[in-house]
């Protein structure tokens, strides 16, 4: 990890003492590494639990705890896409448990919780949109794209990249967002003529960004908020998110039924809430909006007043059998087909 972003951290504990627990937690991380680690040593050193982690993107998370339901050995899931949350939680996966912070988060956090019965909250949200490299757009006259409409122009053949959502939890919001702002039967007209333009379907969520920061394409459809870390490494991206309207992630935390140390997931849970521990997405260079209203806003996090979004409807599209039917359809109906 970044020794500057440690320090940065633990900065912002600013001198408070480490509280006098003991034990240990098992969590699983669903966000990128270094906020991962992070939130690890913060806090371990804040409270003196010890945190054992494990990284995994949101749908090897949950498929670990469904393997593991018989006999869990994870006591907090972090962060990932807000679905396989709240799959967890229609699977009787997670514990209901009402935080004592809940009336401080945002709407759009509190309404993940309550739809999951109080098995999953929201932590951050980002919205979903387009990224792309300027150099490549303005060499090869392609133009930006502003509308779901434009990346289905010719000229983008071959220059999208965009996640399966088999694997990948942004690229399952994409599909859902295109079904509920344009219809399924037109959402699926729309994603098949896409399929024409595709360069490649990654695995990973961030997989398209991190490519057309390199060059290796020259737009993508991605969460916004994965942007601004490229553009500071020096690579020519920007982002804009369509102006038809598109929808957002809720990222979310859930504590696992059966977890073994149960006292010390709650005392992680209520602390990741907290305005502070929810500054490390930031200092991590991950620039989602934090669910804690008191949480300072980094400048580089996008301005949701500024972005149209649909009302998207997370627990239908949570859904595990919706999921499973939408992906399903996608492999038959888009991604079977010839480019």
């Amino acid at each position: 990890m970044n020794k500057q972003i440690l320090a940065l951290a633990l900065g912002l504990l600013s001198g408070s003492a480490a509280l006098a627990q003991q034990g240990q937690v098992n969590v699983i991380c669903s966000v990128q590494a270094d906020w991962c680690n992070l939130i690890q040593t913060v806090f371990a050193r804040s409270t003196g639990i010890k945190v054992n982690m494990t990284l995994k993107g949101s749908g090897e998370a949950l498929a670990q705890l469904i393997a593991e339901k018989a006999n869990p050995k994870t006591d907090v899931w972090f962060g990932g896409t807000g679905d396989p949350h709240l799959q967890a939680a229609e699977q009787d996966l997670s514990l209901e448990y009402k935080s004592a912070a809940l009336k401080e988060l945002h709407a759009w956090a509190q309404a993940q919780a309550e739809q999951s019965g109080f098995k999953t909250v929201g932590v951050y949200s980002g919205p979903l949109g387009f990224g792309y490299n300027s150099e490549l757009i303005a060499k090869k006259k392609l133009g930006i794209p502003k509308t779901w409409a434009d990346l289905l122009k010719p000229e983008y053949k071959g220059e999208i990249q965009v996640a399966n959502p088999a694997s990948s939890g942004t690229a399952y919001t994409m599909v859902a967002t295109l079904v509920q702002l344009m219809g399924e039967d037109k959402a699926f007209d729309y994603m098949k003529a896409l399929h024409k333009n595709i360069s490649q379907y990654t695995r990973s969520g961030t997989g398209p960004i991190k490519n057309v920061a390199r060059g290796e394409a020259s737009v993508s459809i991605s969460f916004v908020h994965d942007g601004p870390g490229e553009k500071m490494q020096g690579f020519p991206v920007e982002t804009i998110t369509p102006a038809e309207g598109t929808g957002a992630e809720i990222g979310s935390m859930s504590i696992i039924k059966g977890a073994r140390n149960l006292e010390q997931a709650k005392a992680f849970y209520e602390w990741a809430l907290t305005p502070k521990a929810q500054q490390f997405g930031a200092a991590a260079k991950q620039y989602q909006l934090p669910s804690n209203k008191a949480a300072p806003v980094d400048p580089n996090v996008p301005d949701f007043k500024k972005i149209k979004f649909i009302n998207y409807d997370y627990a239908k599209y949570g859904a595990s059998a919706e999921r499973k039917r939408l992906i399903s359809k996608w492999e038959k109906e888009v991604n079977a087909l010839p480019r």
